[in-house]
């Protein structure tokens, strides 16, 4: 699946290890992943991270910002979770401009939960007992999970974020790990740029197509699974456009479904983008076509409506009239030519039923 989420009821370090290197991140209490979002409705691809612990060394960057935040007391230990912690966040959020949890309670535990699965590493800084930043973490056997930093943003100037971040590193590389992982990027959405200069030499990212992780300079934006997906589609398109062939090129709105809670589990449609073969609708299922970057090739498909949904209107070119489960596979090919004929000979099959 392309979006997934786990509500695991513990959780080992041994366990954390294989979903981080997997291209799991924790979400609350449970486990997600998932290679593609949704920002005022324009979508991107997920890329996930990790550095290398065995090969970081120190930028002259983090150098210069050690010795500019060396008067700060820092502190590492386990999770306690305190008030002092919580009005800082409550702070934080006020000067953000992107949606923050309500609370750091809500962050780290959800809304019902009280036991941590995680093991969870906190670390604060003080300006002579005054708390000024903080930031979490999640220790595996090998490796460790960034989860979140927050800061007053009177110091803005002493990058307290990058420190932040930078100290987790350093602490899980002296703990034993080999691999640090911050989350993921969005190629085209820089809220989550400032991730690929913590360690560029060290930076390795997720192949989707492969499931192998690469170094980051080998990265190249002609790879952004999602815009693939759309090149191939748009491509399948305007072959069937020469075949006067009718269809809808379409993004779907409920792709991550399944990150909703009540609707876990389902086995919901997950791809971000689809074409719509229109001439062999019907009021039972909806035949269309979608790219599969991880296989490199198209399926055409049968989906069927499973909840209707409550908006009446959609932007040009987006779906969400009904959250849609995959009911059948028809047909998988690689090539563009062969599906478009495949598509062209099931409408006029179509067409001779209706005579």
């Amino acid at each position: 699946m392309l979006v997934e989420l786990l509500y695991p009821e513990s959780l080992t370090n041994e366990e954390l290890d294989v979903y981080l290197a997997s291209g799991w991140f924790r979400m609350g209490q449970s486990i997600f992943t998932t290679n593609f979002l949704k920002f005022q409705n324009i979508f991107h691809s997920s890329i996930w991270l990790r550095v290398d612990l065995l090969s970081f060394e120190t930028t002259k960057f983090q150098q210069k910002m050690l010795r500019a935040n060396a008067k700060f007391e820092v502190q590492i230990q386990p999770l306690i979770l305190t008030l002092n912690q919580e009005n800082l966040f409550s702070k934080y959020r006020n000067h953000v401009t992107f949606d923050a949890a309500p609370s750091v309670q809500s962050l780290l535990f959800g809304e019902k939960s009280v036991t941590n699965i995680y093991n969870t590493y906190e670390i604060n800084i003080y300006d002579n007992g005054k708390l000024i930043a903080v930031g979490f973490f999640d220790l595996g056997l090998h490796s460790a999970a960034g989860i979140s930093c927050f800061y007053d943003s009177d110091y803005k100037k002493h990058s307290l974020g990058k420190y932040l971040m930078y100290l987790k590193m350093d602490f899980c590389r002296k703990q034993g790990c080999s691999f640090f992982y911050p989350g993921y990027f969005a190629p085209g959405y820089p809220l989550f740029d400032y991730k690929l200069d913590l360690a560029k030499p060290s930076l390795q990212y997720l192949d989707l197509v492969t499931g192998a992780w690469f170094p980051f300079d080998t990265y190249s934006p002609i790879q952004i699974p999602f815009d693939v997906m759309c090149r191939k589609l748009r491509e399948l398109g305007n072959y069937l456009d020469k075949r006067d062939f009718k269809y809808q090129f379409q993004y779907y709105d409920f792709f991550d479904a399944d990150m909703i809670s009540n609707l876990n589990g389902l086995g919901l449609f997950d791809y971000p983008v689809f074409l719509i073969c229109s001439q062999l609708d019907d009021s039972l299922f909806i035949p269309m076509v979608i790219f599969d970057v991880c296989e490199q090739q198209f399926h055409l498909i049968l989906c069927s409506r499973v909840y209707e949904s409550i908006f009446t209107e959609s932007k040009p070119e987006h779906y969400n009239a009904y959250l849609l489960q995959i009911a059948r596979y028809l047909y998988t090919g690689d090539s563009v030519e062969e599906m478009a004929d495949v598509i062209e000979m099931c409408g006029r099959e179509m067409k001779s039923l209706e005579l």
